[in-house]
């Protein structure tokens, strides 16, 4: 079959986060906010970002990311809370097209030292590992403050 005769200009489209495993929690290295925004919108993608830069305790993430992700007023504000609110509801209102979560600037304080940095992605490793089960892509980029 011939192929379509394309301009010079008109360069195949690349795929968003082809190089990216469809289910893991990894560093935002050489990729920009921006960019993961607009590759979770050619996906159709749900996209979630917040910005933890102001955040010091694990409470202050934890409010921080329910308000930005628009987490219910009852939200417990704990990690099984966060878990919580990241899988069963979703999977249960419908058909999900798949996830770019982003995480900037988790703080790195005292009151949100190693440990809580690492529960707090781990949190989000569970998540991807729940959607992955479900065969739901779930893309989660960090940064640390």
């Amino acid at each position: 079959m011939d192929q379509p005769l394309r301009h010079a200009s008109e360069a195949p489209q690349e795929v968003p986060l082809k190089s990216v495993r469809a289910n893991i929690v990894q560093s935002i290295r050489a990729f920009h906010a921006h960019d993961l925004l607009e590759a979770a919108q050619q996906l159709g993608q749900h996209f979630l970002y917040v910005d933890l830069a102001l955040a010091q305790t694990k409470q202050d993430v934890l409010e921080t990311i329910a308000a930005q992700f628009g987490f219910p007023a009852h939200f417990g504000k704990n990690f099984d809370a966060l878990y919580d609110c990241m899988t069963d509801p979703l999977h249960k209102s419908g058909p999900q097209p798949g996830f770019v979560v982003v995480l900037e600037h988790i703080p790195a304080t005292g009151k949100f030292d190693k440990e809580a940095r690492e529960q707090l992605l781990d949190i989000f490793r569970d998540a991807a590992d729940y959607w992955s089960d479900r065969k739901v892509p779930f893309r989660c980029f960090y940064s640390f403050l």
